[in-house]
């Protein structure tokens, strides 16, 4: 018989509140000696430009042997016409997929007329300029680049440019290459790390900046993210890939195959990627760590994977799935698979995920890839407020706001009495200098020679 593997067991009905709660209470957030040492290198960024982005490079990889920035755009293409077609065929797919899923998340603009001759309109424009980070390095991950440069695109974006580390011989992925040309991106940069956050958020000679940096990456990347906020624009700090899989012992033969493929996929990721088997069936737990001891061995990555499952896998037995619902709620995971009786109608009860895969045909790596469903997601409990990454993401609203004489007139006694109520007699003015141009601060009137109270008495 297949040895199980073994991984920590948590039972809601005896685990003390201190045990549970740090479980919980995981953050996105990287730690504050990795937070300061990416404040250095990104001030160092902006500071010195290129200077500092090759020093950064050269020390912590990422550029390539000539230590140029930007991939020429001939690479680009080239790379593209030697791909092979079912490479290409993939991507194209991808692609498709992504632009039918992301287009209905273009926000619609609207216009209402809050009261006569008052009228607020709520516009959304697409940004100017974004840059989108990919991880590379040891690993290509085009699907990431599709994943953040076609929401983009949707949205209208002017320029998309797209960063990416080489691997440790200088040189990117050639899938990679041809997904960027494939896309016609305006440039794809080789750097990574905290030094591509501050190159794209305050620019260098080499590296214009950008309005706004999206993208998954490691705890450099997101402490670096953090260091630019306030001066750029992210989308927000990205933890370690992590996944909680819901089950209630349902379903035919292979389901505890199934189950233990889905927690090994995203325990793929990293090391330090968590994954929990929540279950309300002990005896089908066990098959499923009967099933993780025969699937581990066989996989490419089994020692990244056994060191994931022994340092961050648990499994979590709830005497009901109501109980089991409620701990996946609080737990707010990054990707959530519901394999259980009626999974639709649970489903519908998991309110806090980045990404919910209902049954047993929705496996999460078909959302990594093909479904057309952004795999940007929020991790850290971060999914309790936050959703994943979307058209909305790459644009921002304006707020435009129209009156008319007889409207301003309308609201003047409100204003009037709020601004005096607050004390801030230059907003009471403004209103009020309008109908009076003679009007001082004091409410005097040169055509009046005493205060004028209309607005505080509501007259008009």
């Amino acid at each position: 018989m297949t040895n199980q593997v073994r991984l920590r067991r948590i039972d809601l009905a005896t685990t003390d509140v201190a045990t549970l709660d740090g479980l919980l209470r995981r953050s996105a957030v990287p730690d504050p000696a990795i937070r300061s040492a990416a404040a250095e290198i990104v001030a160092a960024i902006r500071r010195d430009g290129d200077r500092a982005l090759t020093r950064a490079s050269a020390t912590y990889g990422g550029g390539m042997p000539d230590a140029a920035v930007a991939v020429a755009p001939v690479r680009l293409r080239d790379e593209l016409a030697n791909l092979p077609r079912h490479e290409r065929r993939a991507l194209q797919h991808a692609i498709d997929n992504i632009r039918t899923a992301h287009r209905p998340q273009r926000p619609v603009p609207s216009d209402i007329d809050v009261e006569p001759g008052v009228r607020v309109e709520r516009r959304w424009e697409p940004l100017r300029r974004v840059g989108v980070y990919v991880p590379g390095g040891r690993a290509a991950y085009p699907s990431s680049l599709l994943m953040g440069v076609v929401p983009a695109q949707v949205a209208g974006v002017g320029e998309v440019v797209v960063a990416s580390p080489a691997g440790d011989d200088g040189y990117l992925s050639p899938v990679l290459l041809a997904a960027a040309a494939l896309l016609e991106v305006d440039a794809l940069y080789a750097m990574g790390g905290a030094q591509a956050i501050g190159a794209l958020a305050y620019g260098t000679e080499s590296v214009a900046a950008v309005d706004k940096i999206v993208g998954p990456g490691n705890a450099w990347v997101t402490a670096a993210k953090l260091a630019v906020y306030g001066d750029c624009a992210v989308d927000l700090p990205a933890g370690p890939s992590e996944a909680l899989v819901l089950t209630d012992g349902s379903g035919g033969p292979g389901t505890a195959a199934v189950v233990a493929a889905d927690l090994l996929c995203q325990a793929e990721h990293g090391p330090d990627s968590p994954v929990l088997l929540v279950s309300t069936d002990g005896a089908f737990t066990d098959r499923v760590l009967e099933e993780l001891g025969r699937l581990l061995p066989t996989l490419q990555r089994h020692e990244i994977l056994e060191t994931s499952l022994r340092a961050h896998g648990a499994i979590v037995e709830a005497s009901d799935m109501e109980t089991a619902i409620d701990f996946s709620n609080r737990y707010a995971p990054e990707h959530l698979s519901v394999h259980t009786r009626d999974a639709g109608a649970v489903a519908a009860h998991l309110t806090a995920a980045g990404s919910v895969f209902v049954g047993r045909w929705s496996p999460e790596s078909a959302g990594d890839y093909a479904t057309g469903a952004n795999h940007v997601l929020p991790t850290g409990g971060l999914a309790a407020a936050y959703g994943p990454l979307s058209v909305e993401d790459f644009g921002s609203w304006r707020q435009v706001q129209h009156l008319t004489e007889e409207g301003l007139r309308r609201l003047r006694p409100t204003i009037g009495t709020l601004a005096s109520a607050e004390g801030l007699t230059a907003h009471k003015l403004a209103v009020e200098i309008r109908f009076d141009p003679t009007m001082d601060g004091n409410g005097m009137s040169a055509n009046h020679a005493m205060p004028d109270r209309a607005a505080d008495q509501g007259a008009s």
